[in-house]
């Protein structure tokens, strides 16, 4: 049986060299990774705590449902842009694109800004996982009980792993495009 989406990945098989295996499946498995901390980000908009405990309960404002909303569509935006790294898209600007549309893209016009991006996500998020052990000093909001706290880090912990695999992607990249 077959998985149907809504809209399909993009092409992978199409690029000048093979893609190993492995960097495909690591670019499709990136958007899922964060799927569940955008989606358990969306009751907040509309000032649903999730069992969050506060000392002061903050006012709820307008705002904060295109915040809420608008950062999940960046996050899984960002994240579909891992596709670029396995795609012919990120090898030729494809041709709807003013002005760049139809030439070769530069291999590191790729690999910086993607290396980049993972190396700060892992800046991000690698605290994280020790906060949730409550390892390492860094303060968490508290739960009002342990299975609000086991969704929040379901949700979240899968953050951690987007930079090292964001990582890998660029060298997969620079692997199969060197001496271009």
């Amino acid at each position: 049986m077959r998985l149907t989406v809504l809209h399909p990945s993009p092409t992978v098989g199409d690029t000048a060299r093979p893609v190993p295996r492995w960097a495909t499946r690591t670019a499709r498995a990136v958007p899922l990774l964060i799927l569940p901390s955008c989606l358990w980000r969306l009751p907040f908009a509309f000032d649903y705590e999730m069992g969050q405990v506060y000392a002061v309960h903050k006012t709820w404002h307008w705002w904060v449902i295109p915040y809420v909303f608008g950062l999940s569509l960046l996050s899984e935006a960002l994240a579909y842009l891992s596709f670029g790294l396995v795609a012919r898209w990120g090898e030729v600007a494809p041709a709807w694109i003013p002005i760049a549309g139809g030439r070769r893209i530069p291999p590191l016009a790729a690999i910086i800004p993607a290396t980049l991006g993972a190396l700060g996500l892992i800046a991000l998020w690698s605290p994280l996982p020790l906060a949730l052990l409550h390892i390492g000093g860094i303060p968490l909001i508290g739960y009002s009980n342990g299975w609000w706290k086991a969704l929040a880090a379901a949700a979240t912990l899968p953050l951690s792993l987007w930079g090292p695999l964001l990582l890998a992607l660029p060298y997969a990249y620079y692997r199969r495009r060197r001496g271009e």
